[in-house]
């Protein structure tokens, strides 16, 4: 079964997110292309914060799951704490190749992640997350353009 996710509950849950995520006091925030980009983006919006860097990462060459995850991109933080953000905590390998990328990379900053939705199944909880999820969902972003 497929859920579709419109932008009206999109800026509810980001609102949401956006206010469990203060505590924390990013200053910066790294999306997860490409799922991450749009959260990422309201993100920063609602939490005043200009630096806003990406990563892209490739588990899928079209349905066929590769032997190894692949990121692309660089980072360069001038924060101590950043925030890791992607739309959904699914399979779960994502987050975690990336957190454990980061945190080997950049011992002298704290990261924490956050996600619109999370899988009980997922390897990796993120920190923060708004709704659990139990079927596949579709995207405003991946929908309303075609």
């Amino acid at each position: 079964m497929k859920i579709y996710y419109s932008y009206e509950n999109f800026r509810e849950d980001t609102r949401c997110l956006i206010a469990e995520v203060k505590d924390f006091k990013p200053e910066a925030i790294l999306a997860i292309a490409r799922g991450g980009y749009t959260l990422g983006h309201a993100m920063a919006e609602g939490l005043e914060i200009r630096d806003l860097q990406s990563v892209r990462t490739e588990l899928y060459d079209k349905e066929c799951k590769r032997e190894k995850l692949t990121l692309f991109g660089e980072c360069s933080f001038n924060a101590k704490r950043v925030l890791v953000v992607d739309d959904i905590a699914d399979s779960g390998e994502t987050l975690a190749y990336v957190m454990a990328y980061l945190q080997e990379n950049f011992k002298d900053i704290e990261f924490c992640s956050a996600t619109l939705f999370y899988k009980k199944t997922s390897v990796y909880e993120p920190t923060y997350w708004v709704k659990e999820a139990n079927e596949w969902i579709e995207f405003f972003w991946e929908k309303d353009f075609l």
